[in-house]
């Protein structure tokens, strides 16, 4: 018992003098230092992203942009733009001519630039398929705009092959 009350106080006066040793080169934790900030080298021709990284020269990667090969779909059905914090989000519901369609986008168009209208087309990739319900051909897409990207727009405009919908700010 001798011992152990004698080791407890041995333990709490050794703890209890490390308050004066938390400046020392003794603290491990001080054998670093602070974080301090530091400039880094970026490539003047692309922003450089340290998560992302290089591309290198291959034989077997093409570097050609690929062009994406989705056909208007029938019809726009609606059109919603949900605010959020730092821009907004345009979500698009159309009906497809067939079943199955995949790779679903909001291209923006860019051929016939208006004052204040931004253009997108509502695109899927379709399959050679029946033409089953409206319901099982319900597709829906939506983009993701900054509040820079949305400086100046009065309209927002998702066209289809039949018909376009379009939102007023």
């Amino acid at each position: 018992m001798v011992r152990t009350v004698a080791g407890a106080v041995v333990a709490a006066m050794v703890l209890g003098g490390c308050a004066g040793l938390r400046e020392s080169r003794v603290n491990p934790f001080n054998w670093f230092g602070r974080a301090e900030p530091v400039a880094v080298a970026t490539d003047a021709t692309e922003a450089a992203n340290p998560l992302i990284p290089r591309r290198r020269a291959s034989i077997f990667r093409c570097d050609e942009p690929v062009v994406y090969a989705g056909q208007p779909v029938m019809r726009i059905e609606d059109l919603a733009v949900e605010r959020r914090p730092g821009g907004a989000i345009v979500r698009a519901t159309g009906v497809a001519e067939r079943l199955g369609p995949w790779a679903v986008r909001l291209v923006p168009v860019a051929d016939l630039p208006e004052a204040g209208v931004l253009s997108f087309e509502l695109r899927a990739r379709l399959q050679p398929a029946p033409v089953g319900t409206e319901l099982a051909r319900t597709l829906t897409a939506a983009v993701d705009l900054s509040d820079q990207q949305l400086a100046g727009v009065t309209q927002i405009r998702v066209v289809g092959a039949t018909n376009a919908l379009a939102v007023r700010r």
